[in-house]
């Protein structure tokens, strides 16, 4: 006895195209422009002669481009022989349901704020803000506790950059205070 799927022709697997099979390919012809453009930016570099030693400038970032390059052959060989990426396990995963777009583009708009925001008002204020902002995209709603984790978090991590790391970071308003 037969049973009768309702599986549309569309989704059956001797109707899937060549490139759904092998999407994979994707991610090498990225890989490849990566590889490609590091290569080209790094070889065309203007270096000072006056180096010392074996390694200069252009060394890393040719290894680095040489290396994308390869995982690219290397990748696409596999796709080509049938290897195929793993689906997604993960537990708090649910592929049925629908992207929060919500949620990424309030996170899109405070990164994009905090990044125009940061040279007329400093870090200080903008980190704070884009980290309240990013707390209240993700779902937290404390509004007792999130504006003076997000003051704090910001001004350590500029303490940190400014004073420790010797990055110096845009103080804004507060540069004098700080």
């Amino acid at each position: 006895m037969t049973t009768q799927t309702d599986t549309p022709a569309a989704e059956t697997p001797e109707h899937r195209s060549w490139l759904s099979e092998h999407s994979e390919l994707g991610v090498c012809v990225l890989l490849s422009a990566l590889g490609a453009l590091v290569l080209t930016d790094a070889l065309t570099m203007d270096v000072d002669l006056t180096q010392r030693g074996p390694v200069g400038p252009k060394t890393v970032p040719v290894v680095v481009g040489i290396g994308l390059l390869v995982v690219a052959v290397l990748l696409a060989v596999d796709v080509l022989r049938g290897g195929r990426g793993q689906a997604e396990t993960g537990e708090d995963v649910d592929l049925s349901e629908p992207a929060d777009w919500r949620t990424v583009l309030l996170l899109a708009g405070v990164f994009l704020g905090a990044a125009v925001l940061i040279e007329p008002l400093g870090f200080p204020v903008a980190g704070a803000l884009l980290f309240w902002g990013a707390a209240f995209a993700l779902g937290s709603r404390r509004i007792d506790r999130d504006p003076l984790i997000a003051a704090v978090l910001s001004l350590v991590t500029y303490a940190v950059f400014n004073n420790l790391l010797g990055v110096p970071l845009p103080g804004g308003p507060l540069m004098g205070v700080l």
